[in-house]
C-alpha cells in the first residue's frame, strides 16, 4: 500500500483513499481554499511533489477530538484527485474524504 498507513502505521480501518473525477477548476487557490474550508491547516513544503496538498487539522465532536492528516493529490491532465486521508479513529477517515471529495 502507498498510503499514510504504509509510511506512519496504523489500522486500514483509520485511512481511506478514494479517486475521483474533478467537477470544479483545479486551481490551486481553489484548491487550498477548499481543503482550509474544510478546516484542515495546508502544510508546505511536506511532500516533494509541489501540485499535492499536505494538510492537517483535529475534528471537535461532542465526545472526541480527532486528528486527521491529508494527501490530495491533483492530476490536471487527467483532471482527477486522488485524496488520501488517515484519522485517530476508525471509520472517520472514509466519513471526511467524501464530504471533502462533493467540493472539488
Amino acid at each position: 500500500s502507498s498510503g499514510i498507513n504504509a509510511e506512519y502505521g496504523g489500522a486500514p480501518e483509520q485511512e481511506f483513499q478514494k479517486v475521483f473525477k474533478s467537477t470544479k477548476p483545479m486551481e490551486q487557490d481553489f484548491i487550498r481554499g477548499k481543503v482550509q474550508g474544510f478546516g484542515l491547516e495546508v502544510l508546505e513544503g511536506v511532500d516533494p511533489r509541489i501540485d499535492n496538498f499536505v494538510a492537517a487539522g483535529i475534528v471537535h465532536t461532542i465526545g472526541a477530538k480527532i486528528g486527521c492528516l491529508v494527501r490530495l493529490e491533483p492530476s490536471k491532465p487527467a483532471q482527477m484527485y486522488r485524496l488520501t486521508m488517515r484519522s485517530a479513529k476508525e471509520g472517520v477517515a472514509e466519513l471526511l474524504v467524501n464530504f471533502l471529495a462533493q467540493d472539488l
